[in-house]
């Protein structure tokens, strides 16, 4: 993660999920809002900025894992001091060696 976006994590102070985010995240890809939170609080965490659809707001996307192991790939903004998730799904086969390998590192040296 780049400073910038680790900051602004550091400041999050919860979830913002309302009557239009939290129904569309479980009903494309049958991802609850409490496994999007998870995968905030499991190492590794990957984060990168999301500059083609950041047109209005900042959008990162991010891929990390739940407490049962679940790998999700997020989408996701700051409104404010909360955390809006935007799009969550199961990782791909691709999305899965990159985070494989994060992990790998993780475990070598848990600081990267």
């Amino acid at each position: 993660m780049t400073d910038a976006i680790d900051a602004l994590l550091a400041s999050a102070t919860g979830f913002d999920w309302d009557a239009g985010n939290a129904p569309k995240v479980r009903a494309r890809h049958q991802v609850e809002p409490g496994e999007c939170e998870q995968a905030f609080f499991v190492e590794p965490f990957i984060v990168a900025a999301d500059a083609k659809h950041s047109q209005r707001e900042a959008r990162w996307y991010a891929l990390g894992r739940t407490f049962a192991n679940r790998y999700l790939y997020l989408v996701f903004t700051m409104r404010g001091s909360l955390i809006r998730v935007i799009g969550a799904r199961t990782m791909n086969r691709k999305e899965r060696r990159v985070y494989a390998q994060a992990q790998a590192r993780h475990q070598t040296d848990p600081d990267v």
